[in-house]
């Protein structure tokens, strides 16, 4: 038979327990090192993405994102300041494109050679250059089109 000393210890513990238990679930979850994109527009949208590696750049896709909806496209802390992203509607209509010539293709790819794109069966497309400033997290909007 247990003593009231022994009664009153294990109380204690299992209380200090469940203590440590809630305040761990009460406790905000540290935000996740990414590189995500939202879009805000009211169009699907098939995103690609490029980043440097080595003295050239990787691009490589598709991502499908749905109106209000985000997705994780590195999940990983950013080691580069700039990532390039390029965005076409489920039509092929460019929704987002910049000044950063990159190859895409027309189903899943990844390429690290960004030049002759048409001769190696890929497609020229203008990637915007996103700076993320360094930061470790980042998050790119896309809105609706103008008009």
């Amino acid at each position: 038979m247990m003593k009231d000393s022994e009664i009153q210890r294990n109380a204690a513990l299992g209380l200090a327990k469940s203590a440590v238990l809630v305040i761990a679930l009460l406790m905000p979850l540290s935000a996740q090192a990414e590189l995500r994109l939202c879009n805000q527009s009211f169009d699907v949208l098939n995103i690609a993405l490029a980043q440097a590696q080595g003295d050239g750049f990787r691009s490589r896709g598709w991502w499908r994102v749905a109106p209000n909806q985000c997705a994780t496209l590195l999940r990983e802390p950013l080691r580069e300041r700039y990532f390039y992203v390029f965005a076409a509607d489920v039509f092929g209509k460019v929704v987002l494109a910049g000044s950063v010539p990159m190859c895409v293709a027309p189903r899943r790819f990844e390429t690290g050679e960004q030049t002759d794109c048409l001769l190696r069966g890929f497609l020229d497309a203008g990637f915007v250059e996103i700076d993320t400033g360094d930061q470790p997290n980042w998050t790119v909007f896309v809105a609706p089109r103008p008009g």
